[in-house]
């Protein structure tokens, strides 16, 4: 686990997908800011970047990330995660790919779908969510909030691959693929103040 202050050193560099999660203050994204990102490799190296008050402008490198085309970011429930860092950094994440989504599609003999539940059930790994709700806007993160929010995404590739092999078997990947490409969408209408939710209801 790597841990920095308010960007990624320029000699950070990724390939091919990257797993992606944040901690905020809450869950409102025009009121609760954005405290923590967490970055992990193919290979399973972590990267925790703490974003402190006043200091979004200096993610130079992590937005070079966060934005470039050809690297896949991989999010549990994208909705939220790539909302916040659009709004907090004023860019646009792409490509997306979501484990939530690709669950409920998926997996429709479940209503289970959290990040705990899919680990247990198709990894076979027990993860904690003890620090969930702690203050993620302290200066200094204890070691147990550091471990969680490592922990919350060392596994999404892993699980990437065995959603990927069920999205193919049950004949919905394009399904999953074109979902993916509308979080973006939803993301701009949120940002937007326009309930994305409403807009289907009858």
């Amino acid at each position: 686990m790597n841990y920095y202050r308010n960007d990624l050193p320029a000699d950070v560099t990724f390939k091919g997908s990257v797993a992606i999660d944040t901690e905020a203050m809450g869950l409102v994204i025009k009121r609760d800011r954005l405290c923590l990102v967490q970055i992990c490799s193919e290979e399973g190296e972590v990267h925790l970047v703490q974003i402190r008050k006043g200091c979004q402008n200096e993610a130079q490198n992590l937005k070079k990330i966060l934005t470039d085309e050809s690297i896949l970011k991989i999010f549990h429930f994208a909705r939220f995660d790539v909302s916040l860092l659009n709004y907090t950094f004023g860019i646009k994440v792409t490509p997306i790919y979501c484990t939530k989504i690709a669950s409920k599609l998926a997996r429709t003999y479940s209503e289970k779908h959290g990040l705990k539940n899919l680990c247990k059930e198709i990894l076979g790994v027990e993860i904690s969510k003890h620090e969930q709700s702690s203050d993620w806007g302290n200066d200094q993160l204890s070691a147990e909030q550091l471990k969680y929010a490592s922990g919350d995404v060392l596994h999404l590739h892993k699980l990437k691959s065995k959603l990927d092999e069920m999205l193919l078997r049950e004949g919905r990947m394009s399904l999953a693929k074109r979902c993916f490409g509308a979080i973006a969408l939803v993301s701009d209408l949120e940002l937007g103040d326009i309930n994305p939710d409403e807009l289907f209801l009858h």
